[in-house]
Parts: C-alpha cells; sequence; structure tokens
C-alpha cells in the first residue's frame, strides 16, 4: 500500500494532535497520506501529507473521483457533522466499486443512523433506554401528499400522554441545531401552527448529565472509549461548547455504562459499522438513555483519545491497511479537560499555560465559518488534581486568563 486518503469537511486542527501522529505514522512505514478538505485552510502543521481543498458542494461522485486520480489505495473518512457522513458514505459505495476500500460506514446504515427517528427506533429494538416521543411529518403538517385531518389532534394526544415539558429535534441536524422547548400545550399549538420546515422529533426531555462515547472498528471487532461528559441536558438547548467536557473517574457511572457499552457493540455489528461512530447520552437515576449514535468521528474524540493514550485515527489507517485493531473497553489512563475561551488566549499566556499544564491542544473554534474562541485541552494524571488547579489559578493572577468562571469549573470538576 501506497497512499490512503482522509475525507474531511471540517476544520483539520479539531483533530490536533492525533492526525498529525497517525499520519507520521503511516509515513515512518512508507505510506503517503492525502487530505481530502472541504473546509479550512491545511498547513504542514496540520496534514504533513499531500492536501487538496475542494467545493464545500462537492458531490460524492466528484470527491471519488478525486480521490482515485491521486491514486489512494484506501480511503478513510473523518467527515462531520452527519450530512458529511452521507456524502462520505456515498462516496465510499462509489470507491469500494473502484477497488479503493473506504473505511465509513455503508451507505444503508449510516442512512438510518442519521435520521434520529430511525435511530430511535433501532435502539429500542437492541433494548436500549431512549426518551419516549414521537415523529412528527412536516408534509403532513404543510398539507402536501394525502390530507390527514386529524393529524394534528392525533399529535396532541400524544403529546399529552407523554407528558411536558417536550422538546422537539429535526429528524436531520446535529451540534443542537433547531431545537425547540414545548412547555404546554400552548407552545405545541404555536408549534404546529408555524411548524418546522423539515420532519422533527418530539420527546420528553431528560435531565441529567450529558455525555458521549466514541465507538472504533470494523464487525468482529470493535474498540469502546472512555466516556466523555459534556455538560447538562434539560428543557433549555445549551451550546455544545458552552460548559466543561472533560473524561475522567466516575466509578458509579462507568460501571453503570459496561452493560450498555456490550449492547452498543452488537448494534453496530448488526449494523456494519465500518470506522467510528458516536453515541449521544444523558446520565440519570444510575441509568443511561440513548439520544441519538452519530455515524462518523465525534466532537470530543480528542478528549478520549487524551484520556486513554490511543489515537482513532491511528486505528482507522491501521482499517484502512487491513490490519487488525484493538477491541473490548480502552481504559482510562488519567484525566482530561477542554473548555472554550471565548475570549481567545492572551498571547502572553500562550507559552505559560503549557509550562504549567499539559496541553494537549489549543487553537481556534470555528463553527459554520464563525470564530467562536479559542478551544483548549489539557491532562492530568489521577493525584495531580490539587497542583494543577493552582497552576492554572497562578496563570489567571497573572494573566486573567483562563476566566475566572472556567477556573471555578475546573476547581468544581477536580477538587469537588
Amino acid at each position: 500500500m501506497r497512499k490512503i486518503a482522509f475525507l474531511r469537511s471540517v476544520g483539520i486542527r479539531r483533530a490536533d494532535p492525533y492526525i498529525q501522529r497517525a499520519v507520521r505514522g503511516l509515513a515512518a512505514d512508507g505510506i503517503e497520506a492525502g487530505l481530502f478538505h472541504t473546509s479550512g485552510r491545511a498547513a504542514d502543521g496540520d496534514f504533513p501529507g499531500y492536501r487538496e481543498r475542494l467545493d464545500r458542494s462537492v458531490t460524492p461522485r466528484a470527491l471519488a473521483d478525486a480521490v482515485a486520480a491521486w491514486g489512494a489505495d484506501a480511503a478513510v473518512s473523518i467527515s462531520l457533522p452527519c450530512e458529511n457522513a452521507v456524502r462520505d458514505a456515498a462516496a465510499k459505495a462509489l470507491l469500494d466499486a473502484e477497488g479503493i476500500p473506504t473505511i465509513m460506514t455503508p451507505l444503508a446504515s449510516t442512512m438510518l443512523l442519521v435520521d434520529k427517528w430511525e435511530t430511535k427506533r433501532l435502539c429500542e429494538q437492541a433494548g436500549l433506554r431512549v426518551p419516549d416521543g414521537f415523529r412528527v411529518d412536516s408534509d403532513l403538517l404543510a398539507g402536501r401528499g394525502l390530507p390527514v385531518p386529524g393529524y394534528r389532534d392525533a399529535l396532541r394526544v400524544r403529546a399529552g400522554q407523554i407528558g411536558y415539558p417536550l422538546m422537539s429535534k429535526p429528524v436531520w441536524d446535529s451540534t443542537s441545531m433547531g431545537i425547540r422547548t414545548l412547555r404546554g400545550a400552548a407552545d405545541l399549538d404555536a408549534y404546529l401552527a408555524s411548524p418546522p420546515e423539515g420532519s422533527a422529533v418530539v420527546e420528553e426531555v431528560v435531565e441529567g448529565d450529558l455525555c458521549s462515547v466514541d465507538i472504533v472498528g470494523r464487525p468482529g471487532s470493535y474498540r469502546v472509549l472512555p466516556l466523555c461528559w459534556t455538560g447538562r441536558a434539560g428543557a433549555e438547548p445549551v451550546f455544545t461548547f458552552a460548559d466543561l467536557r472533560w473524561c475522567g473517574p466516575r466509578g458509579e457511572a462507568d460501571a453503570a455504562f459496561a452493560g450498555v457499552a456490550r449492547t452498543l457493540v452488537t448494534l453496530c455489528g448488526d449494523l456494519g459499522v465500518c470506522g467510528s461512530v458516536n453515541v449521544d447520552m444523558v446520565y440519570t437515576g444510575g441509568h443511561f438513555v440513548v439520544l441519538e449514535i452519530n455515524p462518523r468521528i465525534g466532537g470530543a474524540t480528542t478528549l478520549s483519545c487524551a484520556a486513554s493514550g490511543t489515537n482513532t485515527f491511528a486505528s482507522l489507517a491501521r482499517m484502512a491497511r487491513g490490519l487488525p485493531v484493538t477491541d473490548g473497553m480502552a481504559e482510562r489512563t488519567g484525566w482530561a479537560v477542554e473548555f472554550l475561551a471565548e475570549e481567545g488566549i492572551p498571547p502572553a499566556a500562550v507559552a505559560e499555560l503549557r509550562q504549567r499544564v499539559a496541553v494537549v491542544t489549543a487553537h481556534g473554534l470555528v463553527i459554520d465559518g464563525v470564530l467562536r474562541g479559542d478551544i483548549v485541552a489539557f491532562t492530568l494524571a489521577e493525584g495531580e488534581e490539587d497542583r494543577t488547579v493552582k497552576a492554572l489559578a497562578e496563570l489567571h493572577g497573572t494573566t486573567g486568563f483562563p476566566s475566572a468562571g472556567v477556573i471555578g469549573k475546573i476547581r468544581s470538576l477536580l477538587c469537588p
């Protein structure tokens, strides 16, 4: 094997530093890596290999043709969010047919997993807990197709059976976009009078701790990475990076997750998952409730890699080479903590931050073309909690960074 293509739809920096390590590992074995991306800029430090920028609206056919023209022997999808996973899954079907095996979940299963209602049904059938809910068909509400005079009233009855508050979210979307809270019957009436353009899932609000897990592999061999905790779930939608995101010790939850992990692995095998999936859940009352399963790299992949000493991108590259990947539960080796500095990192604080804590990554966070601040991830070993909080507090004292609010959250997490 001489060349492996990586398909990417967002800035490559969110994959720092693990994608660079994977690419350099390939180079050491005489394999060239190529990045085919539709967003962001990539220099040698971002991706030390061949790079080709494609239009955001590139079709699966054009993407497959570009990869084939470069002479790839295999390809790997590392795109997100879900609409781009669909693109890559379609490109996979085309590339596979041309003899270029592509590490990506097959298109039929990808189409099921990006549909939140279909995912809910799959999880229920597998025996996983999910929020009670119902599907809202945008065509029926808009009067397109078959007239169903009682449709709105049927939805009102279902809502009453479940109970308020309820949450509406698009069947197709991600990163917490398009969510509406329905606190009572009046909210539902307003919602039905001015419904979303696309179909939606309306479901009960589950309050608890938000978490996610990445599962990497192929049928017969899946690696379950450690749980990452990403905030609180409740009636109001919250920006994905509004709170600390972390991976660390949580004994009761880790024990409760073991059985859920086995069920998820079985489901992945049944669906033929090949590559990486990301599962979003709420932990409440000692149980995990599955919200969605994304057929792609997760937004907290860097955290799970950092806390476990694994490299998801290297695992995907091994799969592309036809090499075996380690299965089972990945052991957590320490803490990994991530926070968003909306005001950015003061230039004077960058070097001092790296001297005080083990920084994994620190760079601008761009979402839909908008810079949201700087995202920072760092690690520490268990037993270093007090020292780490003290070091960050000292840094705040001399530079004002991190903010007092972030310092307080980190102290509450590491030294409760």
